[in-house]
């Protein structure tokens, strides 16, 4: 492990980057999600009796967006882009297939096929947060709170896909 902890306007400025990336993904769900786009069809469905309130998504997310954003950003002050290829590269697959899962759950309305890729998204982000951690622990504890989000989203979008 190579510390060379980047420091100034570039550590900043990367700081940056990682976070305008992660709430760009976020924005680019939200257009989808009920409470911006139309949600008659996600209002239609059945869900559990414990599917959280419509409330609760926003603050969630906006944490786990900064949270994943400061890991990603402590592991490239490790050790740059560079000797972080596995690392970064597990972090844009996990983040590539968050935003896909908006997509595929409220614009194709699908729940079946974005179950399917949820359970995918967090085999990703296992693997992401065990690359983490080996490199920084802190950061690797950083996705945890991620890790425990999506699986109770994937229990939800299942249990939502088999009730209706």
């Amino acid at each position: 492990m190579k510390n060379t902890t980047r420091k100034g306007g570039l550590s900043a400025l990367v700081l940056i980057l990682f976070l305008a990336l992660c709430f760009g993904v976020a924005w680019t769900g939200a257009q989808v999600s009920p409470g911006i786009a139309s949600s008659d069809w996600y209002d239609q469905l059945n869900k559990p009796d414990w599917n959280p309130p419509g409330w609760v998504f926003g603050p969630v997310w906006t944490l786990l967006y900064t949270m994943m954003a400061i890991a990603a950003w402590r592991i490239w002050r490790i050790s740059g882009f560079g000797d972080s290829k596995p690392e970064l590269s597990f972090f844009g697959l996990q983040l590539f297939l968050n935003g896909l899962w908006s997509q595929l759950f409220f614009n194709l309305q699908n729940p079946g096929l974005a179950f399917a890729e949820i359970i995918l998204l967090l085999a990703a982000i296992i693997a992401t947060t065990r690359l983490f951690y080996r490199k920084d622990p802190i950061s690797g504890w950083l996705m945890i709170p991620y890790i425990v989000w999506v699986a109770f989203a994937s229990v939800l979008n299942g249990t939502i896909w088999m009730i209706n």
